[in-house]
C-alpha cells in the first residue's frame, strides 16, 4: 500500500477583505498517496490556487488540518516550513519564474544554493536535471533564447533538482501552445511513471485527462 503524503482534513480558508469575509475554501478534505498523479480542475476563482498554496506550505489554513508526509504542519515555524518546501516540494508555475539574465543551468541550480550544496554538486545536479527534461544542448542558454516550452522544461528541471517527493504544478501549460503543452504533459507522465507524486492545478479539461485522478473544485468546495 502506498503511504499518504498529503492529508488535508476539513480545511477552511477565509480572507478578510474589508468587512466581508471571503471563504476561499470550505471544508475541503483531500488525500494524495505517494506516486499519484492528481489533477485539480476548476474555473478561475474556484479556490484551486488557494488549495495549491496550502499544499505547498505557502499559505496556512484558517481551520482544519494539513499533514504532509506524516507531519502536522499547523505549528511549524516559517524557517522549518521553508526547509520542508525546499526539500520535499518542487514547484512549477504557469509563468516559469526564471531569472532572465541567468543561464538555464544557474536557474536550475538555484534551490541547491538554499540547500547548502557545493558549487560542483550544484553544477552536476543541475546538468543532470536539464538532461532529464531533454535540454542537454541548452545548459548555457538564457530564458530569452528559449521557446516557452523550453522555458517550462527549465522550470521543471529546477523543481526536480532537489529530488522532491511532490511536484506541484500550477497551470503548467497555461502559457504554451497546444503542441508544447502536450510535450510538457509527457514529461510529467514520465516523472510520474518513475515514482514522483504530481499534483497539478488546471482549468483545462484536456490537460487534466493526462493525470490518473481528477478532482473538481467549485466555489471553494470539492464537488463529486
Amino acid at each position: 500500500m502506498s503511504q499518504t503524503v498529503v492529508d488535508i482534513s476539513k480545511v477552511n480558508k477565509i480572507y478578510q477583505t474589508g468587512e466581508v469575509p471571503f471563504h476561499a475554501l470550505t471544508n475541503v478534505s483531500l488525500r494524495v498517496k505517494q506516486g499519484e498523479f492528481l489533477a485539480v480542475v476548476g474555473a478561475s476563482g474556484s479556490g484551486k490556487s488557494t488549495l495549491m498554496n496550502i499544499i505547498g506550505l505557502l499559505d496556512h489554513p484558517t481551520s482544519g488540518s494539513y499533514i504532509l508526509d506524516g507531519e502536522d504542519t499547523a505549528h511549524l515555524k516559517e524557517k522549518t516550513l521553508a526547509k520542508i518546501r525546499n526539500k520535499k516540494i518542487g514547484f512549477v508555475f504557469q509563468s516559469f519564474n526564471l531569472l532572465s539574465r541567468t543561464s538555464a543551468l544557474d536557474n536550475v541550480a538555484l534551490p541547491l544554493i538554499y540547500a547548502g550544496a557545493s558549487a560542483a554538486e550544484r553544477r552536476q545536479r543541475a546538468s543532470e536535471a536539464l538532461i532529464s527534461v531533454g535540454l542537454s544542448d541548452k545548459l548555457n542558454s538564457r530564458p530569452n533564447q528559449l521557446s516557452g516550452g523550453q522555458q517550462q522544461r527549465v522550470a521543471i528541471a529546477r523543481a526536480l533538482v532537489t529530488n522532491p517527493e511532490i511536484i506541484l504544478a500550477d497551470e503548467p501549460t497555461g502559457n504554451l501552445d497546444s503542441k508544447s503543452g502536450e510535450e510538457i504533459m509527457k514529461i510529467f507522465q514520465k516523472l510520474n511513471s518513475e515514482g514522483k507524486t504530481i499534483i497539478m492545478i488546471t482549468h483545462e479539461t484536456n490537460i487534466a485527462h493526462h493525470a490518473k485522478r481528477i478532482i473538481r473544485i467549485k466555489d471553494g468546495e470539492i464537488t463529486p
